[in-house]
């Protein structure tokens, strides 16, 4: 009986031409747009790269080994600076033992991290110039010694050290001319009681500024903007420093002074990975004015 009446309203309907056709031919501009679509789904299904892998990347002509016979390594975010246990000052190397040629201008790189950043650029200047790093994380340290030794590079030495405490001695004891210091997006310490946990005070900037070499640059940077003005406060304080603004030079700034780019070349890991996530880098480089 369904089936008989179903069909009755089949011929009832097609008697009365009023029957539907089944599909309706795609027009070219539904086609194209469901072909975009289609493109858009297959961008979004592709696997995108981390962060972490971006610095790989960036980091990819090092060759660096990641199996090293560390043990157990756990590296902390987070340190204070202020504990008794980083108040001891590092101890001043034979820079003699450190570099093949102590005599050659020296970089610094304050909170170093990693290290693969000074190890890029001391890799591409062997007989040009030195570069130590400082950084407060021991293991971290430990590793980057251990990156040291399989790329044979006689120009760069790590220390463990806490910077406000030790960088003072250090240079003075180095042989030749302080020409560059970095400190590049250092631990903000946003909490207003945990801010004297800084790495950049007063003191520090007087014994960055008092061994640096006439013509010698800062150069600083963070993805955290009041970081950033914190420390460019402190500097443009400084007599003997004038700001790269990039009016004389190659340099690109926004209307701000901010250097568009860091003027290194590569950027560090925490700066791959701060944009990454979108955020903006607030760079600036300074220079010792001739005595």
């Amino acid at each position: 009986m369904g089936f008989w009446c179903g069909w009755r309203m089949l011929q009832i309907h097609s008697h009365n031409k009023l029957m539907l056709p089944l599909f309706r031919p795609l027009s070219s501009s539904s086609i194209s747009q469901a072909v975009v679509t289609v493109q858009d789904q297959q961008q979004l299904q592709k696997p995108q790269l981390r962060s972490s892998q971006l610095v790989a990347l960036e980091y990819a002509d090092l060759n660096l080994s990641y199996n090293l016979d560390l043990g157990h390594v756990r590296i902390r975010q987070h340190v204070n600076p202020l504990s008794s246990s980083f108040s001891a000052p590092a101890q001043v190397p034979d820079w003699n033992q450190v570099f093949a040629d102590p005599a050659l201008p020296l970089m610094v790189d304050i909170g170093c991290g990693s290290g693969r950043f000074l190890m890029w650029l001391a890799k591409r200047t062997p007989k040009v110039r030195n570069y130590l790093g400082l950084e407060i994380r021991q293991r971290m340290v430990k590793r980057a010694e251990e990156w040291v030794k399989d790329l044979a590079l006689d120009n760069i030495h790590f220390l463990f050290a806490n910077a406000p405490i030790s960088f003072k001695q250090l240079v003075e004891s180095y042989p030749g001319p302080l020409q560059l210091v970095s400190i590049l997006c250092p631990d903000p310490h946003f909490k207003q009681k945990h801010r004297k946990r800084r790495v950049l005070q007063k003191p520090l900037v007087g014994a960055i500024v008092d061994n640096l070499t006439p013509g010698g640059q800062v150069f600083m940077q963070s993805d955290v903007l009041e970081v950033a003005l914190d420390m460019k406060n402190q500097f443009d304080e400084v007599d003997e420093l004038r700001h790269i603004d990039g009016s004389n030079t190659a340099i690109l700034c926004d209307s701000e002074g901010w250097l568009l780019s860091n003027p290194m070349g590569i950027r560090t890991e925490r700066e791959i990975h701060a944009e990454y996530e979108g955020a903006k880098i607030y760079r600036r480089l300074y220079e010792k004015k001739p005595m």
